[in-house]
């Protein structure tokens, strides 16, 4: 079972969750969440523009665990930012979801009319159809705005996140605002260029785990949220097997020193042309 961070709200969010992000086949979305959840999952991420959160709430609901265990989390599209659409979204996905309140509601970019969306997403915390709101892919520059404007600060900002890319600018004013960092690429698609660093290698060799799982571990470690997207029923239960080892303060400051200068994530041309009518910066997860 998963460890938790406490969010500036008082909630309590799982470190490990699963993420579905082009899990585009509904039945298999489903079975993922569903085995997920029976493995001891407790977080589980999804979004608009997935297309999947009504199987997700189907594979919620076949779980067998009680949804007031379950940490869910959507996040509203830039098309749907103004005040009037991002109130009748917000229906929306209550509705495809199925699922009583939403635990954790997100902007998915820091583009369009941020301002009516997060005016709109405070009322819902107000009407108690969601639980906490926060942010996804927003710098700093992009929290500078919404700051001030906010009566409801944001409790997470989910953006690209591991031991190659480790927001340098970021994570600081992060930690200074009391919002959590959430990983929604925490292993870097398992790139070899990282799975294969030396540290993380001889960490895995020392603890008895799979690179993929110290990387993981590091993150437990330092306090993030990380979200690995898997479909396979036995990477699903590697990836949260990340509980009953500790990477030491030499092996978590040499994981540290692998930070690069860039992030990695590329966002595929057909999601692009798909699910984002504005085509302003490039989305991701």
């Amino acid at each position: 079972m998963t460890t938790s961070v406490e969010l500036s709200n008082g909630l309590g969010m799982p470190q490990i969750g699963l993420g579905v992000y082009l899990v585009s086949d509904v039945t298999v979305c489903e079975a993922s969440v569903r085995t997920a959840l029976q493995t001891g999952y407790r977080l589980i991420d999804t979004a608009f523009a997935y297309r999947n959160e009504a199987a997700v709430g189907r594979g919620i609901r076949s779980s067998g665990v009680p949804r007031d265990e379950i940490f869910l989390t959507t996040k509203l599209w830039p098309s749907d930012y103004a005040y009037e659409k991002a109130e009748a979204a917000i229906g929306g996905a209550l509705e495809r979801l199925d699922c009583g309140p939403i635990d954790l509601l997100l902007l998915h970019q820091p583009v369009g009319d941020v301002q009516g969306a997060w005016h709109a997403m405070e009322e819902a915390v107000d009407n108690g159809v969601v639980r906490s709101i926060g942010v996804s892919n927003f710098t700093v520059d992009d929290l500078e705005k919404l700051l001030p404007e906010a009566r409801i600060a944001p409790v997470v900002d989910q953006v690209e996140l591991h031991p190659h890319w480790q927001q340098p600018e970021l994570l600081p004013y992060l930690a200074e605002k009391g919002i959590v960092a959430e990983a929604w690429y925490p292993i870097g698609h398992g790139s070899k260029k990282l799975v294969d660093e030396p540290p993380i290698v001889s960490a895995a060799r020392a603890h008895g785990k799979s690179a993929v799982q110290v990387i993981l571990r590091w993150h437990v470690q330092r306090r993030f949220v990380a979200i690995p997207k898997s479909t396979n029923p036995a990477h699903i239960a590697a990836n949260l097997d990340v509980f009953d080892f500790q990477l030491t303060p030499g092996e978590m400051a040499d994981i540290d020193a692998l930070g690069k200068d860039r992030p990695m994530f590329r966002m595929p041309r057909w999601l692009m042309s798909a699910v984002l009518p504005l085509a302003r910066p490039r989305p991701r997860p």
